[in-house]
């Protein structure tokens, strides 16, 4: 006799199969789904987790980089990797997003040609167990297309079952003028397959094709590759390209029904498994349809927030907060059990889209033109009329951060801290891609050699010569490092930090971003102040609201703060973590 919480659970994921696909026997499918989440004698918890704040702490941050961004053409890279984070980043972050390591044909490892195995120019799984014991692991489930040399993709071709369904087809008499997409390329490839011609649907590329998540049997396989990365030491799932899973022609194919029910499908599993699983979408979209996958705290655990890199750059460019002040009072707090990932890097280039409406043009056309000065680039996207608009900007945020809409100055250095610092004290997990953490410059060499412009910001480092620069105290790339490393220690010990403080953004001077962070438990409160300009700022206490019977000091500095002083002064780029305790 099933438990009312077995109960439970069976209602909740038959409910979800008929919303999913209301033709097929939800009791089948839900037993399909079952065996591929817990095989060989599993079995769910017997009660879900509750959403809460218990996922994750202050002393949680993030380090993004690919598998192969450290080299030395002896050892394998994952396991340079893992020396790496050893030496350098043990105590700075205790999480890290190694990129899609599995074995691939193009667009540096998200066209997969095969789910189960790592790419044996990185390592093994042995490798990546190593890596979880010492780090919080997260891993690409690049679950909106294969590869099109992948064996998926062949055995299609070849009319093989069951692959012969997976892929989603469509005719070029469709209507497919709405189609949202992030590439400029032709929607639909023509193959030739052993049933006839088919034009299948390419969201990215053509050697990228977008699976059919209509056939269940493609829902249950993705299913099977989550259970493996999570024996495999995986504990943070990346839901890559998600908000393109369901295709329907004559819709935008982009946030539909049934991919929000996908996604709280794969979460409530999560939420069901023994082993402690986070769920994080990568929709790089406009607020709005960023903040959907949240859902009802029954879909992702976290999600990137995606406004911050250009907004932070467009701060730091022009010397004003006032675009970023204004979208960040705007912003919800994350809801129980859900939090924010924050960043100004990553993998891919600054994304535009989620400024739309935020950054009008005319700021915008200023950060391409000084990013197009220091040698970064632009690429675009295709509009529904035929158009183009600014998809990302092409840059190491290093090198972005090297000059403002004045043009350049001495305060490169710390401008560049400050824009990172701010990544740091914001509601939320912060993350940090490697070539921010070592200052790496633009890689224009890489773009003319791949013909690619995301390479400019894939630079791989040669081991030797790295450690040899993060030895030496007078390299830019050890002085960033030791700066950022530095803050994130201070950070990791202040509850006011923990992702889901209390959090509000303080009406200062447009030169200043500033937000009040308090502790869960009421005792601690941290004013994070962020001078985003060139010029020496004086912050009223009023405006602050320091309480009298307090100690309040600078966490950075160590400095004392007299709350009998009429302001407080911060010099250009300074940041001040001013808090009554530790």
């Amino acid at each position: 006799m099933q438990t009312p919480q077995a109960n439970s659970f069976s209602r909740r994921l038959t409910s979800l199969i008929h919303r999913i696909y209301p033709d097929v026997d939800p009791n089948i499918l839900s037993s399909m789904i079952v065996e591929a989440f817990w095989p060989e004698g599993t079995k769910p918890r017997k009660r879900g987790r509750l959403p809460s704040n218990n996922l994750w702490t202050e002393k949680d941050a993030l380090l993004i980089t690919y598998g192969n961004s450290i080299l030395d053409g002896a050892h394998k890279p994952l396991d340079l990797l893992h020396d790496f984070l050893l030496r350098r980043m043990k105590g700075v972050v205790n999480g890290v997003h190694i990129l899609p390591f599995f074995p691939y044909t193009s667009d540096d490892g998200f066209a997969v040609s095969d789910f189960r195995a790592v790419n044996p120019q990185l390592g093994d799984w042995p490798d990546i167990n190593r890596i979880s014991e010492d780090f919080h692991l997260m891993s690409d489930l690049v679950l909106n297309h294969v590869s099109s040399q992948g064996t998926w993709f062949n055995s299609y071709l070849q009319g093989q079952a069951p692959y012969d369904k997976f892929f989603f087809e469509a005719s070029p008499d469709d209507d497919l003028t709405d189609v949202v997409r992030p590439r400029t390329t032709p929607l639909l490839q023509k193959v030739e397959t052993a049933n006839g011609t088919r034009h299948v649907w390419c969201t990215f590329s053509h050697d990228q094709i977008d699976l059919d998540f209509r056939n269940p049997e493609v829902l249950v396989e993705f299913l099977r590759i989550i259970r493996l990365h999570v024996d495999n030491g995986i504990s943070i799932i990346r839901l890559d390209a998600v908000a393109f899973l369901w295709k329907e022609a004559g819709t935008s194919s982009i946030h539909l029904p049934q991919t929000h029910a996908i996604v709280q499908l794969i979460r409530m599993l999560c939420d069901y498994a023994a082993e402690t699983i986070i769920l994080l979408t990568e929709t790089n979209v406009p607020k709005a349809e960023n903040l959907s996958y949240f859902g009802n705290r029954n879909e992702a655990h976290a999600i990137y927030n995606f406004p911050l890199p250009p907004l932070i750059l467009h701060a730091m460019m022009s010397g004003s907060a006032q675009y970023l002040k204004r979208w960040q009072r705007g912003m919800p707090p994350a809801q129980l059990g859900c939090a924010y990932l924050n960043f100004t890097a990553s993998h891919d280039g600054i994304g535009m889209r989620p400024a739309e409406g935020i950054l009008p043009a005319e700021e915008q056309a200023k950060m391409i033109e000084t990013i197009k000065d220091i040698g970064g680039l632009v690429s675009m996207r295709a509009l529904p009329d035929g158009g183009e608009a600014p998809y990302e900007i092409n840059t190491t945020f290093y090198e972005a951060t090297g000059q403002t809409f004045d043009g350049k100055d001495d305060f490169h250095f710390d401008r560049f801290i400050c824009s990172q610092t701010i990544v740091m004290s914001l509601e939320g997990i912060p993350a940090f891609y490697i070539h921010a953490m070592l200052a790496t410059p633009n890689d224009l060499e890489q773009v003319a050699h791949r013909g690619m412009n995301r390479a400019i910001n894939r630079h791989r480092w040669d081991y030797p010569k790295l450690n040899a620069l993060l030895d030496d105290p007078s390299s830019q790339h050890a002085q960033v490092l030791a700066a950022l490393s530095d803050r994130l220690r201070i950070r990791a010990k202040q509850s006011a930090f923990h992702p889901n403080a209390t959090q509000f953004t303080m009406p200062l001077d447009d030169r200043v971003f500033g937000v009040w962070r308090q502790s869960l438990d009421r005792h601690q409160s941290i004013f994070a102040l962020h001078n985003v300009s060139a010029e020496t700022v004086d912050v009223s206490h009023i405006a602050m609201n320091l309480i009298d019977d307090e100690h309040w000091f600078d966490l950075l500095s160590g400095e004392p703060i007299d709350v009998n002083q009429d302001v407080i002064t911060l010099a250009p780029y300074q940041c001040r973590w001013i808090t009554n305790r530790t």
